[in-house]
């Protein structure tokens, strides 16, 4: 009878281990994805600051940055080899705190939007890439 050789299995090559990752930062994108459209209901609409929509729009806020706050702890607890994923969790959660920031002083300061927009931009591009580099292998984007 002959012995079975175990080959051991890095934690950049389980899948468990990124899949919980990709999920967290998958539902962080369609959090960051519905505040574009929450915010083009209000906007829309003309609404005041107290208006249900901006109410919305804040709460997943929150919502979105507490995904990201998981999805970072996550990348660093159990992807801590795959720098690219800690480093852009860490990017994602930051900027989303910069954008509510931003996105509370909207109301006061409209002129801000110029910054609050985009930034929601590239924090949707970063927000896709992550899951999609988490599925490939390591090495070089």
């Amino acid at each position: 009878m002959s012995a079975s050789v175990r080959t051991p299995v890095s934690e950049d090559t389980t899948p468990a281990r990124s899949a919980a990752f990709s999920a967290l930062v998958g539902l962080a994108s369609l959090g960051v994805l519905l505040q574009g459209v929450w915010a083009g209901l209000f906007l829309h609409e003309g609404q005041d600051n107290d208006s249900t929509w901006v109410e919305v729009h804040a709460r997943g806020a929150e919502i979105t940055l507490l995904l990201a706050v998981v999805a970072t702890a996550v990348a660093i607890a159990r992807l801590r080899s795959r720098r690219e994923l800690v480093i852009g969790s860490v990017l994602l959660t930051l900027g989303l705190v910069l954008e509510a920031f931003l996105g509370g002083l909207v109301g006061d300061h409209a002129g801000l939007q110029a910054v609050h927009i985009p930034l929601a931009m590239a924090l949707m591009g970063l927000a896709v890439w992550l899951p999609l580099r988490a599925r490939s292998p390591r090495g070089p984007a």
